[in-house]
């Protein structure tokens, strides 16, 4: 029996580090998927006319993306995504697109809501002090109602209103039947594991904020479209 066990010890000593390589690689394979679809569809909702506002676009210091956003909800709703958001860079956020860091949404409302799905969010952030706050911790969404607007299929949406009084705005792709589409009582936060992954001990402030980090690959797509779609920061 001593024997067994030992052997068993030795099999495991051996075969452990290979078993972690298999799931580091595989963990960065999906934050390569994560920030390819971000590229994507923010491509695609960008190349719908009138779906995002151009101006306010142009005013945004950051772009969050959130693909597939899983929502569930029979009067209680809940919703849980991965993302990344990129911003402009330099001072007061007036230069050209940097290297996104890696996002967590997370957390749910109460409401009038009936049904379920997943629905691609993109989140612009109008405002200085809306972007250090996310960078700086986990930032809670609210406001007024979301309001749905556009053609049938897909919705659009404010957390406030689209006067700029809101330092987050969210627009939304729905695939599938939901009632009362909102991200109200969500939070959204840096996600420091998955960016260890992709660019080391690098803190998210520093991603974002430092100009000195380079665009993974994999988010390649994201940063040229917007640098492609909203090249000038605007007033």
């Amino acid at each position: 029996m001593r024997k067994l066990l030992s052997c068993l010890s030795c099999m495991l000593f051996v075969i452990a580090p290979f078993c972690a390589e298999v799931t580091s690689a595989a963990d960065q394979s999906k934050d390569d998927d994560r920030l390819r679809n971000c590229g994507t569809v923010l491509k695609e909702i960008l190349d719908v006319p009138d779906d995002i506002p151009q101006d306010l676009l142009d005013k945004a210091d950051c772009v969050v993306v959130f693909p597939s956003v899983l929502k569930a909800a029979f009067i209680v709703g809940g919703s849980y995504g991965r993302g990344a958001m990129s911003c402009r860079q330099g001072d007061h956020f007036r230069g050209p697109w940097g290297a996104p860091t890696m996002m967590a949404l997370e957390g749910g409302s109460f409401g009038l809501q009936i049904g379920g799905q997943a629905t691609d969010f993109v989140l612009l952030v109008m405002n200085e002090s809306g972007a250090r706050g996310i960078l700086a911790s986990k930032v809670k969404l609210g406001g007024d109602a979301s309001v749905a607007a556009g053609p049938v299929g897909r919705d659009a949406s404010a957390e406030t209103d689209a006067t700029l009084r809101s330092e987050i705005l969210s627009y939304s792709r729905a695939r599938g039947l939901f009632a009362g589409v909102s991200l109200e009582g969500s939070t959204i936060r840096p996600d420091n594991n998955d960016n260890r992954r992709i660019y080391g001990k690098t803190p998210a402030r520093e991603i974002v904020l430092s100009g000195t980090v380079a665009v993974p690959p994999a988010a390649e797509q994201m940063v040229a479209t917007l640098d492609a779609r909203t090249p000038k920061h605007r007033q």
